[in-house]
């Protein structure tokens, strides 16, 4: 009896675990699928060199690809880090262009450049569609040969492609020449508040939030764009100082007070001869057109009210800049901090100059472009403890200074930052030279502990930067003496735009050059 009814519950349990196993499935919920794609450069029209052509594009890399776009930058990350948090969706990298070689001192982009990663990039889209969104990753200062709106252009074709129906959006620096023109072919724009950029990676979350919800159909995107006649340098764009500061907390306080919407503020790159340059007001609000007119109406006259702050300042020469370092380390208020704000190809040689005129020691200059300095010191096989004589810096026209003699030894010579070689040369009074094949620009003191190298032994640091630098040497308290350093003559990088030959940006009719 017992075994019968052992038997009998046996078969019931194996019954059951039949008929679970036999049961289909209920199928996984339709992922929702995004494409990621980036195309990032902001370019100096006026810098010299030549255009920017496929070969500096792939310098580096040929291509980002798949889970390489996906890593590519802050503004990456923080759109990756928010689409994470919903389950339903699934983000693909799309095949994206690397770093260009020499970053923002390079000038225009050959439109060869442009189609061919266009192309690139299409194609790639096109293999893994149908997609259900797509986020941008510009910067909003890109510049192409025949193509007056490069990111409005890339946002045309990836909406040909994919349809009126998949939401877009982009998200960029506060450097960008922008107009209504990319919020024709996109949904959405999310623009960097600080600069400092340290909300590049929120910027990326709100584009991966908005393109959610777009899709879901809990938002629709009603945007209204301004054009204020104002166009500034960007060493004036310091979101540290007034008016700069204000014209941003404006803008995150209508959103604070308003849900759902967004206000974007572009301060423009007057180094990009382009039809629109200068200022830009973005206004994106959930269906409300009346909302966003008046809010972008508010911003664009805000923006015109406070331009002749805005728009002016002054900062000492390199003879001055030189005797106020010496007086601060005579006050014991080091270490200083210099930024060569004008130096776009990072060749000048004015403070360098000085620093050696005036006979200032410990001084850390870095860094100072010179590729062919690098290829000699190659050639000759170069290591720490060779002696280093030859002339530096000072090529690439009438802007940059010209060359100075260092004699010293070399510390350092090898592969950092990417790039093949760097030098570290010691000369003077504990004073130390880095060369590089291109324009680098320094954040942060600890970027230069390499090589056997301690900054903290230094009490002047020259950094060729506008506002970045404060990141790494004001903003942390490092730096006790900060200067912003100014260049003789109005060249590209300097304050004096109007010296500069536009020939398609029409600064005569933005403020201060409208006389």
């Amino acid at each position: 009896m017992k075994n019968k009814t052992l038997h009998y519950l046996l078969s019931i349990v194996l019954a059951f675990i039949f008929q679970s196993c036999s049961k289909p499935k209920a199928p996984e919920a339709e992922k929702l699928k995004i494409a990621v794609i980036r195309y990032q450069h902001e370019t100096c029209t006026f810098c010299p060199g030549g255009d920017t052509e496929i070969a500096d594009w792939t310098k580096n890399k040929e291509f980002l690809n798949g889970e390489e776009v996906l890593k590519a930058d802050s503004y990456v990350k923080g759109f990756v880090h928010t689409a994470e948090q919903y389950i339903d969706i699934d983000l693909v990298g799309i095949k994206s262009p690397d770093d260009v070689f020499g970053g923002s001192s390079r000038s225009w982009n050959s439109k060869e450049s442009f189609e061919h990663f266009m192309t690139m990039i299409l194609d790639d889209l096109k293999s893994k569609m149908p997609v259900q969104g797509v986020y941008l990753a510009l910067h909003g200062a890109m510049a192409v040969r025949d193509v007056p709106r490069p990111e409005a252009e890339i946002a045309k074709r990836v909406r040909e492609l994919v349809g009126e129906d998949v939401p877009i959006a982009g998200s960029f620096d506060l450097h960008g020449n922008e107009d209504e023109e990319f919020l024709k072919w996109s949904d959405a724009a999310f623009v960097t508040k600080r600069y400092p950029h340290y909300d590049a990676f929120i910027q990326g979350g709100r584009s991966a939030n908005f393109i959610y919800r777009a899709i879901k159909g809990n938002y629709k995107a009603t945007t209204a764009t301004r054009k204020p006649p104002v166009l500034t340098a960007t060493v004036l764009q310091w979101t540290g100082q007034s008016p700069s500061m204000d014209i941003m907390e404006r803008a995150r306080r209508w959103e604070a007070r308003l849900p759902d919407t967004y206000v974007s503020v572009f301060y423009g790159f007057p180094w990009s001869d382009v039809p629109d340059i200068g200022a830009t007001v973005h206004v994106i609000t959930n269906n409300d057109q009346h909302l966003a007119d008046s809010i972008a109406d508010d911003m664009a006259e805000y923006i015109w009210r406070v331009r002749e702050e805005f728009a002016g300042g002054s900062y000492p020469m390199p003879v001055d800049a030189v005797k106020q370092t010496v007086e601060a380390i005579k006050n014991g208020k080091t270490p200083v901090a210099l930024g060569d704000h004008s130096d776009r190809p990072g060749d000048a040689t004015w403070i360098l100059k000085e620093l050696i005129d005036q006979k200032v020691e410990g001084v850390l200059y870095a860094t100072l472009r010179d590729e062919k300095a690098l290829e000699k010191l190659k050639a000759e096989n170069a290591k720490p403890g060779d002696d280093f004589d030859m002339e530096v810096g000072g090529f690439t026209g009438v802007h940059a200074g010209k060359p100075v003699h260092i004699k010293g030894k070399v510390v350092f010579f090898g592969p950092k930052w990417d790039y093949e070689n760097i030098a570290a040369i010691d000369f003077g009074n504990n004073n130390l030279l880095i060369i590089t094949p291109a324009y680098e620009q320094i954040l942060y003191p600890e970027e230069l502990a390499f090589g056997g190298i301690d900054p903290n032994k230094y009490q002047v640091f020259v950094v060729k930067s506008r506002v970045h630098f404060r990141r790494g040497f004001d903003e942390t308290g490092y730096a006790k003496t900060i200067l912003v350093v100014d260049a003789p003559g109005s060249w590209v990088g300097t304050t004096r735009l109007d010296a500069l030959d536009y020939e398609y940006g029409p600064i005569k009719k933005l403020y201060p050059f409208d006389k």
